[in-house]
């Protein structure tokens, strides 16, 4: 075995101390084939080291043997021991988190520019050209400098690369090959939407995933896809013609402006696509689908009838929540609530002046027979317009004589019965009594339901008092007949006073506006069954379909899906698909608006259909059709993505190859919305658990722990991390947004604080690198840019290691076909065996999906083992001439070769660019052709290491 001699390794027990140590804590894989020795300066082993290492389950074997003879002195001697073992490495772990920022730190100290030429040594004058890469041909191979640059350059880097991976078919996948598969759609983002940190921080992860199962001899599939975003474009589009033109949706008609949504989509929504591709994200662009295009239309249809025809779809009159301002039921998921703890008056849409919520408000009704009053109160006084009953606990003794009883309206005269409900009711709260609005509650909704009670609706679709509301209030605005019903009751001598109430306002969180419940016909799909199927392929033990990760997130299924709703579908916009469902108008119909008979719908694929069903229900009757004008709720074909996107319900090649998929990747906030929903789609309509794992990203907040706000100036955008921006691009960033004048001094002073030098460019494998690195920190990530700038300085050492390398490798060097371990120096088997641990975590971590654990191992080789220990320790040896050293130069040159072989590929998932940019400087082996690209080469394994060595 050669070793290092004292007058070429300056320091020489330095470096095998440290050796020592690393491998103390890394146990070397090549220790069952040779043993690793250290070497005296004399190069005589030492007598400590005399002594080969046994097998690791003898070793553990003897160790168990010993235990048993240990007193309780040397036992407690053992477990200080391990404790301190632990330490260590708890600190070792954080010293790898402060290692980025303390890059970016000095990185921040502005370098000293020196204006003399630079020359090689040797006095020549080095030709600036010869740095700078030439211009490629858009799609073509990257053409790279002849001499390798002095230090990194995010946008030099990263130039060229993804237009060549595109063009030559790396991302493709064939439906017939013999490779296994490994699918996963991609989250589609809105059509309206620009690049924001979540979607970097989805595109990091899945690439991060797929490129890893890509060179590990995978089929890959990762499918791009665009959301119509139903209620989000239709508000897009409906300012666009507002600020053009003055006109509403209404004043150009449906067709017209479904048409001026289309075309905005074609012109606008590839946006976000095209940033992805920014980002390094490795899609499958050939199978590229949007969730309104032809083969997805014809998916959610079809669902649409197959579900309708099993009796899972019906229509039914219920209460949702309403916007008044879009003139549509909303999903939870866009209703955000604002905490309210006293008197507070907000703006609402169409209103000039603010709004006064917080405030409960007392009045009495009076009672049938002269038998006096009972007082109730409401935070809502102006829905007593719809009351239809009052409500007390039956074993309530002050009201024991009123059971059975009425109250009376004070403005319409109807008489409200007063009904006994222990379960709505708390005679404790209040005055015990309770105004019901069924039409207008959610808790009134039931109790009408369940006393039979009569359901009065007393606002317009845009949220004006109706006629059922009264003469003396119709066509008022909801907030506006608050105030007039106040002031009527004042007048009547009812009304008993307000005080401050602590309450949750629900707002629409596409227009602010303050959610109103209100009674509607809507479609609804029946989850009872579908719901128990979804809960029992993540919680059945013995036959789980599904696994969760993080694990906690399991308990968030089971809640959602054990106590699952109803879900309607059905929304009153005009973008998105249509509800295939047509109402039969009989000629001899009494009631003859669209809707007033339930029984009177058909479910068809088209009109055709629809005109068949209708002729056998209704044979020799003469009738009219008309379509439901209403549209799905877009979660209903996003929910079908995993199917849609693969062919069905078509039986295509796709289908049958890459259904189910592997894994969904996606944030915890759409576990039920989305995640579930796709289960019970996928498992009624595909026969199968659409994917085998789910795998929930945290959410990013700033480095404050704050939710992103553009009211607060912290919101990031990826492209600004990537390509750099000054504070004074931030701020007019800001200006050309919605926030008022008091919102945008508040943004500024944010981003001046955060950003007071502005964000420096980072380039996408930084950014990429942070956010995988992120991913430990549970359900939240608090977000520091400096750390993303500390992994760009870190990109710099990468640079400079492969280009010390290059430097030493030589113009004529010819990378080794085979290298025998055993015939190394010291220093090479030590760091290929750390090489070897680096690969064996990494592949575990990524197995694992503790992607933060993957991201800092292989930081921590290239970073602490490779280039602070094994390259400085070969610097001088490499850089000799003493012809009695040639064979272990030799030997040390291939070593550092495979080192930033296996290195790179090993990092390529992470970080896409860098490393294909410096794998392609690598020399290659000239008896083989060199592979296209990185992408394509098989990931280091632990096996390949040790054995083919």
């Amino acid at each position: 075995m050669l070793g290092f001699h004292a007058r070429v390794l300056q320091k020489p027990l330095l470096l095998l101390n440290l050796a020592n140590h690393i491998r103390s804590l890394h146990r070397s894989p090549f220790s069952q084939v040779y043993s690793l020795r250290s070497f005296s300066t004399t190069n005589v082993m030492a007598d400590s080291e005399r002594k080969p290492e046994i097998d690791g389950a003898e070793k553990n074997e003897r160790l168990g043997d010993s235990e048993k003879t240990l007193s309780i002195e040397d036992l407690e001697k053992k477990k200080k021991k391990e404790e301190k073992a632990r330490e260590k490495e708890l600190k070792r772990q954080k010293a790898l988190e402060k290692a980025a920022k303390l890059q970016a730190q000095q990185a921040s100290i502005p370098l000293k520019r020196n204006d003399k030429k630079t020359v090689k040594r040797g006095g020549n004058e080095e030709n600036p050209e010869e740095f700078v890469d030439p211009e490629t041909p858009f799609g073509e191979k990257k053409q790279m400098s002849h001499q390798m640059a002095k230090q990194y350059s995010p946008s030099a880097v990263e130039k060229s690369w993804y237009a060549w991976w595109e063009k030559s078919g790396f991302f493709v996948a064939d439906a017939k090959s013999s490779k296994p598969p490994f699918v996963i759609v991609l989250p589609p983002p809105n059509v309206t939407g620009a690049l924001h940190i979540g979607h970097a921080l989805t595109a990091a992860v899945e690439d991060t995933i797929i490129r890893w199962r890509r060179m590990s001899g995978y089929n890959t599939l990762w499918v791009p896809g665009v959301d119509h975003a139903g209620i989000a474009t239709q508000v897009v589009v409906e300012k666009k013609i507002m600020r053009e033109s003055k006109l509403t949706r209404h004043d150009i008609g449906r067709e017209k402006f479904v048409s001026e949504v289309w075309n905005w989509k074609n012109k606008y929504g590839g946006t976000i696509l095209q940033q992805l591709r920014r980002l390094g994200a490795s899609l499958d662009w050939s199978r590229e689908c949007f969730t309104m295009d032809e083969k997805r239309s014809k998916a959610v249809t079809e669902a649409f009838v197959r579900l309708y025809k099993e009796g899972l779809i019906y229509r039914d009159l219920r209460l949702v929540n309403w916007d008044c301002v879009l003139r549509t039921a909303i999903s939870d998921i866009e209703v955000d609530y604002v905490e309210i703890k006293e008197r507070t008056p907000l703006k609402v849409p169409g209103y000039e002046k603010p709004v006064e919520f917080g405030v409960l408000t007392s009045f009495a009704y009076p009672l049938e027979g002269e038998l006096g009053e009972i007082v109730v109160a409401t935070t809502r006084v102006e829905t007593m317009l719809g009351d239809t009953a009052i409500a007390i606990h039956p074993d309530d003794p002050r009201y024991s004589h009123l059971h059975g009883k009425f109250a009376i309206h004070p403005f319409n005269g109807r008489k409200l019965p007063i009904v006994c409900d222990a379960i709505l009711v708390d005679p404790k709260f209040g005055t015990g009594a309770v105004k019901i609005t069924p039409a207008h509650d959610p808790n009134d909704f039931e109790v009408g339901k369940r006393h039979n009670l009569e359901f009065i609706n007393i606002f317009t679709d845009d949220g004006k008092i109706n006629s059922n509301g009264g003469s003396e209030f119709v066509g008022l605005p909801r907030f506006k007949a608050r105030e007039a019903v106040t002031e009527a009751l004042q007048k009547k001598g009812f009304y008993r006073g307000a005080k401050n109430n602590e309450m949750r306002l629900g707002v629409c969180s596409r227009t602010n506006d303050v959610v109103e419940p209100l009674i509607k016909p809507q479609w609804y799909v029946s989850c009872n069954s579908l719901g128990r199927q979804a809960l029992d392929a993540v919680m059945d033990e013995e036959n789980r379909r599904i696994e969760i990760i993080p694990k906690q997130y399991s308990a968030d299924w089971r809640r959602w899906l054990e106590n699952i709703r109803d879900w309607c579908i059905s929304r009153q916009l005009w973008w998105g698909h249509r509800i295939p469902a047509w109402y039969v108008s009989l000629e001899d119909d009494e009631l003859k608006e669209v809707g007033a008979y339930n029984d009177h719908w058909v479910v068809a694929r088209n009109e055709e259909e629809a005109q068949e069903e209708a002729s056998r229900l209704y044979n020799g009757r003469k009738f009219h059709l008309s379509q439901d004008p209403d549209v799905l709720d877009t979660w209903f074909s996003s929910g079908l993505f995993p199917l849609s996107v693969l062919g069905w319900p078509d039986d295509t090649e796709d289908l049958k190859t890459f259904y189910p998929t592997s894994v969904l990747e996606t944030g915890h906030d759409i576990l039920f919305f989305w995640v579930a929903r796709m289960v019970i789609q996928g498992m009624k309509l595909g026969g199968d658990v659409p994917f085998r794992k789910v795998y929930l990203h945290p959410m990013i907040r700033d480095a404050h722990g704050r939710k992103m706000s553009k009211s607060l100036g912290n919101v990031i955008d990826p492209l600004e991390v990537i390509n750099g921006i000054s504070l004074d691009g931030l701020h007019k960033r800001l200006e050309e947004g919605n926030l008022d004048q008091k919102e945008l001094v508040v943004a500024k002073e944010g981003q001046t604080k955060d950003f007071p030098n502005g964000i420096s460019e980072c380039g996408a494998d930084a950014l990429r690198f942070a956010l995988i690195a992120y991913t430990a920190q549970s359900d939240r990530i608090n977000l520091d840019i400096l750390r993303v700038v500390g992994y760009r300085q870190w990109c710099n050492k990468l640079w400079n290691a492969v280009r010390f390398a290059m430097s030493r490798l030589g113009d004529d060097y010819v990378p080794p076909t085979n290298v025998k371990p055993n015939v190394l120096p010291f220093s090479c088997q030590w760091i290929l065996s750390v090489l070897n641990k680096a690969i064996s975590k990494t592949v575990a971590s990524l197995e694992s999906y503790e992607f933060s654990d993957a991201s800092s191992t292989v930081y921590s080789w290239w970073q602490y083992q490779l280039c602070d220990v094994f390259i400085e320790a070969i610097k001088p040896f490499v850089a000799g001439n003493d012809p009695k050293f040639d064979s272990a130069r030799s030997l040390a040159r291939d070593t550092l070769w495979l080192c930033l072989d296996n290195g790179l590929r090993l990092l390529h998932p992470f970080m896409p660019f860098v490393t294909e940019e410096l794998w392609q400087r690598l020399p290659s082996s000239k008896d083989s052709a060199r592979i296209e690209s990185i992408m394509i080469c098989e990931y280091p394994s632990a096996v390949e290491v040790s054995l083919a060595f």
